[in-house]
C-alpha cells in the first residue's frame, strides 16, 4: 500500500506502508521519482532522473507541507 499524501504539479507525493520507520517521502512524475526525510529537518535521500531545479522546487513543497506529511504519516501508521 502507499497512500497519496497530495499532488502538485503532476507529482505523485506519497509513502509505502512497509518501507522503514523514518519518515519520508516519495514524490513521481513521468521524469522519474525523489525521496525526502522528513526530519530532523527535509532534506534529499535520493534521486533518480530528476532535475535540480526540480528537487529544488520539490524541496521546498515538502518543506511547505510538512506538518501535512508528518500527519499523515501519523495516521497511517498509528491506525
Amino acid at each position: 500500500m502507499s497512500p497519496t499524501v497530495f499532488r502538485y504539479k503532476g507529482y505523485r507525493f506519497f509513502f509505502f506502508s512497509r518501507e522503514e520507520a523514518r519518515i519520508h517521502i516519495h514524490v513521481y512524475c513521468g521524469d522519474g521519482e525523489a525521496k525526502f526525510w522528513i526530519s530532523p529537518e527535509v532534506s534529499l535521500a535520493k534521486n533518480s532522473g530528476l532535475s535540480g531545479t526540480q528537487i529544488t522546487e520539490l524541496k521546498k513543497v515538502v518543506e511547505e507541507h510538512k506538518d501535512e506529511i508528518t500527519d499523515a504519516w501519523q495516521k497511517h501508521f498509528q491506525g
